[in-house]
């Protein structure tokens, strides 16, 4: 089981008054600062681009100049700080990270393994066999570690984790099948070196008079035995509650966080680290069954383990001195830099030779390998066990174990989190940007939309359940895609290469306002749009409520039926870039203020999207995206220099109203 445990400064309480005990506000107020850092710390790392992981850690380590959590529980209790504070915090952080295997297995979808799952077996396999091997080498040459220690370090540092494989992902935002192949492997590898940690520990350092080759065989089957038969029973357990309607929505999430933890526990007592099997197991089982939707409970999840993530990062960085972390030395950062530029490339190219991955995507899953809260709390569990036995064991680097841990786990999230992003661009393997918009609807005038973005270099992806109108699209040159924007199998195939915003622009109101809300797992709130509410929709007991839209679109009133309308009537969609001499007010004079500003494309390439909440404000320099008159107000309205402005800073003017003649119309077809 895990246990946050490790005693990293060796000196008791650091503060002026020792004999004054910690007042009840004083707990209340440290329990209630953890999770503030926490989310703070999360907050800038969004603001900034920084790995997020690496600032937890620091917030942590800045904590812990003032507050040592070992020490400061100790004083609550009267205990000795070496073991007190450890013991009341292990299993807090136990279950905590149970929570957070609970939730990486419920991300594990099947369907990926299409693309990743020989690649991720070998890593998990042959490459963490590799690593184990290559990183208990390391130690043993470069830290001066016995070999029990170092096969025990090897042990803990084969994984790597969804808490820091998972943001670095979302933020390199890598091709799919390399995104698949690293998730599948940071999720499987933590129970799987959790486990070898322990057959290491029993059979090698402890020396036990059992211990043999049959022996860890038989350990190593109960564990993988108990934890993926718990797993599987809870998940067949709670799919058969949830289909017989024997438990009410409001308690799905809870009673399936609650029941994880349970037969976390008992999964451990019977076995040592099968819990984290089981857990992970149970999320498996869940988000692959399809007798019903527990979108519900992976919301709360995902929510609860961001806030896990943020307090124990915060916890661990506190209980570490950097003078323990410097006494380490070069010695130190030799082993870091064996760990990144020689164990991980060996495992990852060796392993993979021959699988469907090619040598391009081969070096960026050799060059992401960073460590995470699992490494710290194993490596804490057995420094807190090495402690309780010292009578017995007697190794030279025992007291370092969880902070050599500490500093690969921070060199390891620095030095990834921060090149992480320019290698996949250097790779051809990352989005260079995420300007592009997926649309809901494939209508005439929506296509004629899409066109104009299309030619102004912008990624632009349609979805429409009709196939005359998906044909029409492609016919165009866009890509389209025949599917239904509802369905979340769909969703999740749909190729989002360089798509970073929603907009649903489909005739039907209802349609639109449950894509917006069902596409809140792919893009952020406030890349979600859609159009404004027709008359009906917008007032009155038998109309849609505003909290299920996304961001209104353009301007009030500006319906899709009206704009269709306008289409109709001759309107054009014009693209046409402002200058100094030719401002956005000239350009309004010129269409006698008929014009209906869509959205605009900055000066640095980025799209702006017109929305009800915040409305664009051209400037000199930009691209605005309008749908206009068919006809222009007369030559002699305009002054001589407008003119001679938008001849020669729109280029796109004349190409636009070619590009906007009528199409052929719409044909019934369902895809």
């Amino acid at each position: 089981m895990f246990r946050l445990a490790v005693t990293v400064r060796t000196s008791k309480s650091t503060s002026s008054t020792p004999d004054v005990k910690p007042c009840r506000m004083d707990l209340l107020l440290y329990l209630a600062m953890i999770p503030a850092l926490g989310v703070s710390a999360q907050w800038l790392a969004w603001r900034t681009g920084l790995p997020g992981i690496l600032l937890l850690l620091l917030f942590g380590l800045s904590l812990g100049f003032f507050i040592q959590p070992d020490t400061y529980l100790a004083e609550l209790v009267g205990g000795d700080d070496d073991m007190t504070g450890p013991e009341l915090l292990f299993p807090i952080v136990s279950l905590s990270v149970a929570v957070i295997m609970f939730e990486g297995g419920l991300s594990l979808k099947f369907r990926e393994l299409r693309e990743a799952g020989s690649a991720a077996f070998r890593l998990v396999t042959l490459g963490a066999l590799i690593t184990f091997l290559g990183s208990a080498a390391a130690a043993h040459l470069t830290l001066g570690f016995s070999w029990p220690l170092s096969f025990l370090l090897g042990a803990i540092l084969i994984v790597t984790g969804p808490t820091v494989i998972g943001p670095l992902l979302r933020q390199v935002r890598p091709s799919r099948r390399v995104a698949s192949t690293l998730k599948w492997e940071g999720i499987v590898i933590d129970p799987i070196g959790a486990v070898l940690a322990v057959l290491v520990f029993e059979n090698v350092l402890l020396h036990s008079a059992h211990s043999d080759l049959g022996s860890a065989f038989w350990m190593l089957t109960k564990t993988v035995l108990i934890g993926t038969g718990l797993g599987a029973a809870g998940g067949a357990f709670l799919t058969g509650i949830f289909r017989r309607y024997w438990m009410p929505d409001t308690l799905h999430g809870v009673g399936t966080l609650s029941f994880a933890l349970l037969l976390y526990a008992i999964s451990n007592h019977l076995a040592h680290e099968s819990g984290l099997i089981t857990v992970t197991v149970m999320g498996i089982w869940l988000t692959n069954q399809k007798r019903f939707d527990i979108e519900h409970i992976v919301e709360l999840k995902e929510n609860l383990r961001t806030l896990l993530i943020g307090c124990l990062f915060i916890v661990l960085g506190s209980r570490v001195a950097i003078e323990d972390v410097a006494a380490i030395g070069w010695p130190g950062l030799a082993f870091l830099g064996c760990m990144i530029l020689l164990v991980r490339p060996l495992s990852v190219f060796i392993s993979l030779l021959g699988s469907p991955l090619n040598l391009r995507e081969q070096a960026f899953v050799a060059a992401l390998a960073p460590r995470g809260i699992v490494a710290a709390a194993v490596s804490s569990v057995f420094a807190l066990e090495m402690e309780r036995h010292t009578e017995t064991l007697t190794l030279a680097g025992s007291d370092q174990l969880a902070t050599v841990t500490f500093l690969v786990i921070v060199g390891t999230v620095a030095i990834y989190g921060m090149l992480a992003s320019p290698i996949a661009k250097l790779l051809g393997l990352a989005d260079e940007t995420s300007n592009g918009v997926l649309i809901a609807g494939a209508d005439r005038w929506v296509r004629d939309f899409a066109t104009e973005l299309h030619a102004l270099g912008i990624p632009v992806l349609l979805v429409d359940t009709n196939y005359n109108k998906v044909s029409q699209a492609r016919l165009a040159g866009l890509n389209a895609e025949c599917v239904n924007i509802l369905n979340e199998h769909a969703r999740e195939e749909l190729p989002l290469a360089g798509i970073g915003r929603f907009l649903a622009m489909t005739p039907n109101d209802e349609v639109n306002s449950l894509a917006t809300r069902e596409s809140r797992g792919l893009f952020d709130r406030s890349k979600l749009y859609q159009l404004t509410f027709t008359s009906k929709n917008a007032a009155g007991g038998r109309g849609l409520t505003t909290n299920l839209m996304g961001r209104e679109l353009f301007r009030d009133g500006l319906t899709f039926s009206q704009i269709r309308e306008m289409c109709e009537a001759g309107a054009q969609f014009k693209a046409t870039k402002l200058s100094e001499s030719f401002s956005y007010a000239e350009f309004l004079r010129r269409y006698n203020d008929t014009s209906e500003l869509l959205c605009l494309l900055k000066s640095d390439g980025s799209l702006q999207v017109n929305t009800i909440d915040k409305p664009l404000e051209p400037e000199a320099g930009q691209t605005i995206i309008c749908l206009v008159a068919s006809v222009p107000v007369p030559a002699e309205h305009v002054s001589q220099d407008s003119k001679l402005a938008s001849k020669g800073n729109s280029p796109q003017s004349d190409d636009s109203a070619k590009r906007s003649k009528k199409s052929s119309p719409d044909n019934d077809g369902e895809c």
